[in-house]
């Protein structure tokens, strides 16, 4: 049973990761893309500023070449 939970949430956590990915690499200007993503952050109740969102990318493109 444990294992099952295990291996359903390392799926799930793989897609939410690569559904990430998708959305940064999607081919789409950057300006218009970090205020979707802002206005998708907002929907779900996380506050954050176009700034915040800049910071982000930065990092995961960061980890992404590392």
């Amino acid at each position: 049973m444990n294992n099952t939970l295990g291996l359903i949430s390392a799926f799930l956590g793989g897609a939410i990761v690569g559904a990430g990915a998708a959305v940064l690499f999607a081919p789409e200007k950057g300006e218009d893309l970090r205020r979707r993503i802002c206005n998708i952050l907002r929907e779900k109740g996380i506050m954050c500023s176009e700034t915040d969102v800049d910071a982000l990318v930065e990092k995961l493109t960061k980890e992404l070449d590392d």
